[in-house]
């Protein structure tokens, strides 16, 4: 499908979305957690798909215990190509706990300052983004920073920027919505100037530092800075609830990686072996240890659950506008934790 179907189709979706979804998403999230839970994770991925979801895929790392893997529904719906496990997923948001350990290590090494502001590292935006002379590195990585989320810009989703550079003038000279450091508001803009300065400091692009850094140490081999860099096949289709198509091909920015890498790399977040002494004290002031993901078409779920020294992952390929399918993803993985303990 390409980018004019996808517009079309998702002017007319939005709208009926809204009103299907303030009748009946709370009885069925209630439904939802009230079934009786069952005896294995397995079964509970199959009774996934009975909530209206594409695919799911499950990866559950135990302490002292091998991997585990879990899959249902389908990874290709039109052809009946079935979930699996191994897929490449876009991971969305989730990508900002690299980039949150690309800075720490950056800052460690004197590379980066945290206290250095917007306007010092990049003069020309000092007058394009409010109050860039009182916004720092550390405000941009704790979204404290006030600037406005480049995807909450009209039509952003409808019509994506087509680069970094498009994707940052849909907000420039945009009034700020806070005071830099009095409030906190989640924004892909920050995460996009972290990206830019990382290149501008480096000399080169920010996926190469985070595959240097992070992935080639931990012998990662599945994760990747875009669906550019894969073979689409391998990719996990995504659907939008109301849209037939597959929309896998339409791109959001999103790194793409398998539920084991994503898994791999969290453990080695949370049990210290990713960062040295003072990378980890920067990093455990900056930024949080687990994550969630969510673009048309893939929502996931990251976390390190220290009670049972679990590491569970969750990607589920079917999205919605209202958010229904997010609240029913996160009832199914905190069953599947729940299953665990």
């Amino acid at each position: 499908m390409n980018k004019k179907q996808l517009q079309r189709i998702l002017r007319i979706v939005l709208p009926i979305g809204t009103a299907i979804s303030l009748f009946f998403v709370p009885w069925t999230l209630l439904l939802a957690w009230l079934k009786p839970l069952p005896d294995t994770v397995q079964e509970q991925v199959d009774a996934a798909i009975s909530h209206g979801f594409d695919g799911i895929v499950v990866y559950v790392d135990e302490g002292g215990k091998a991997p585990a893997f879990y899959a249902a529904g389908w990874k290709n719906r039109e052809n009946k190509v079935p979930a699996d496990p191994h897929a490449l997923f876009k991971i969305a948001s989730i990508g900002k706990l690299y980039d949150a350990v690309a800075v720490s290590k950056l800052v460690a090494d004197n590379r980066l300052s945290l206290d250095k502001t917007l306007a010092e590292y990049f003069p020309e935006l000092t007058a394009r983004i409010e109050n860039a002379e009182r916004i720092t590195l550390r405000m941009l990585v704790q979204h404290r920073s006030g600037i406005p989320n480049l995807t909450n810009t009209p039509n952003f989703w409808t019509d994506p920027p087509k680069n970094s550079d498009e994707a940052l003038a849909r907000v420039l000279d945009l009034p700020a919505n806070f005071q830099p450091g009095k409030d906190y508001e989640y924004s892909n803009t920050n995460y996009l100037l972290i990206s830019k300065l990382i290149k501008k400091e480096l000399g080169y692009d920010k996926f190469k530092y985070i595959r240097e850094e992070i992935l080639e140490p931990l012998e990662l081999k599945n994760t990747y800075a875009s669906i550019h860099e894969v073979d689409m096949d391998d990719l996990m289709s995504g659907y939008y609830v109301g849209v037939e198509e597959d929309i896998k091909s339409v791109d959001y920015g999103s790194m793409v990686a398998t539920a084991e890498d994503v898994g791999i790399f969290l453990r080695a977040l949370n049990d210290g072996t990713l960062l040295n002494d003072t990378e980890q004290e920067i990093y455990s002031s900056l930024y949080e240890y687990n994550h969630t993901g969510l673009i048309p078409g893939y929502q996931s779920i990251a976390r390190y659950h220290p009670d049972i020294d679990a590491v569970v992952i969750q990607f589920i390929n079917t999205t919605d506008f209202e958010g229904n399918t997010w609240s029913l993803s996160e009832v199914v993985y905190k069953r599947i934790v729940k299953l665990l303990k």
